[in-house]
Parts: structure tokens; C-alpha cells; sequence
């Protein structure tokens, strides 16, 4: 079986990457399931790949998740893997427990999952859970740990997100509005203020793309 190296080349040639990896066995974990490898896109070069797919041309609902069967059973069959995917329930497999409990990802003060590279820009394709184990480096320290002035709690324009919760009828009037476009057009104004983030190469259009399906 391949090292973690190696695993993740083989994720960034197919325009995802190895975000968090959560040690087995556990009991909300696949069965026989030692490694799980947790896969989100690998921007910026995932956007363009996505756009020129069969899923995104062909009109059909849903594209990225059907993009995101697609390539990611077809790795699982090589790697004799279990393809996991955090959409096509209920049930819902527990994607964000996976990710906290993996140190990979913390919580955030607004809530989102925040990530030492994607920041809160981290979203999950799918994920491998493997018979075997893969050794992994210990995770990061959140990066909210060393964030002295947390602009995510006051880049809201309609203070939608924080500590007591997500207020989704605030952010969806918002976004219907003319001064809502900037969000709608480059993505949450939350996301985009976290430091750890700003290399993080996540296109507008893509981020976009998410906040038509979402409105």
C-alpha cells in the first residue's frame, strides 16, 4: 500500500487532496475501516477540471456530486477501498465528527470548520476508508489558535454567523439583495476574511457556484 506521499500525489492527479486522516478502528467508522482519508478539492486547479467534466456539461442535477462518485469509487477500486461520501442520504455519514475528531479541523468562533491550510474554505468530496493503516503526521494547531484579531466574527454584513449559531434566514435575505451580490459573486465574506485561508487558491466561481445551489 502506498504512503501517505504517495496517496496524496495520486489525489492531486485526480484535482483532489488529502485533508484529514482519521486512525481506525473507531464504532462511527465503516467497517473494518483503519484509515480513513478524507478528500477535498485541490484548488485551484479543481475548478477548471470540474468545469470541463461530462457531470458539469451535461446539464443534469447534482454535478459535483456525481463528479465526485465518479472519480473517487473509480480510485476506491484501485486502492481495493471503500468510497465514502458526505452526500446521497439520509443517513448522512457523520463528516464533520470525522473531521474534528481527527485534529485535522477545529471549530471555528463562527461555527464553520476551519483547517491549517484551507482554513474555512474546507469542504469534503468524499473520502477512502482503507483495511490498512496509513501513517499520517500529527495534525496542526488550529490556526484560530494564533489569530489574534478573528475577522470571520465581524466580516458578516448581516452578522448572520458567530458563536450562538448559523441565523440562515439573515444570510439568504441578504444575498437576494443588491449589496448581497459580492457574496453571491466571490463567495461568504466570513470564509474569505480567515487568514489561514488566503493562499488557499479557491477560485470566485467556484465559490460562487456553491452560493447559487445554496440560495
Amino acid at each position: 500500500m502506498p504512503g501517505l506521499a504517495a496517496l496524496q500525489d495520486a489525489a492531486r492527479a485526480r484535482h483532489l487532496s488529502i485533508t484529514a486522516v482519521l486512525q481506525g478502528p473507531r464504532d462511527d467508522l465503516p467497517d473494518g475501516c483503519q484509515t480513513l482519508l478524507m478528500l477535498s478539492p485541490d484548488e485551484p486547479a479543481f475548478w477548471p477540471a470540474f468545469t470541463d467534466s461530462p457531470e458539469y456539461c451535461d446539464g443534469a442535477p447534482d454535478p459535483m456530486d456525481r463528479w465526485s462518485l465518479r472519480v473517487i469509487t473509480a480510485w476506491a477500486a484501485e486502492l481495493d477501498a471503500r468510497p465514502v461520501f458526505p452526500f446521497g442520504g439520509p443517513p448522512f455519514q457523520p463528516f464533520i465528527a470525522w473531521a474534528l475528531a481527527s485534529g485535522f479541523a477545529a471549530s471555528s468562533p463562527v461555527g464553520m470548520m476551519v483547517h491549517a491550510q484551507a482554513g474555512l474554505y474546507l469542504s469534503f468530496r468524499g473520502a477512502l476508508a482503507m483495511s490498512v493503516r496509513v501513517d499520517a503526521p500529527a495534525p496542526p494547531l488550529s490556526p484560530c489558535d494564533s489569530c489574534a484579531d478573528k475577522p470571520c466574527l465581524t466580516a458578516c454584513p448581516v452578522t448572520a454567523l458567530g458563536p450562538g449559531g448559523y441565523d440562515v434566514p439573515a444570510c439568504k435575505g441578504y444575498l437576494v439583495t443588491d449589496a448581497g451580490q459580492d457574496c453571491m459573486s466571490r463567495g461568504c465574506a466570513a470564509r474569505r476574511a480567515c487568514p489561514a485561508g488566503q493562499d488557499h487558491g479557491r477560485l470566485s466561481s467556484h465559490s460562487a457556484f456553491h452560493m447559487i445551489h445554496f440560495l
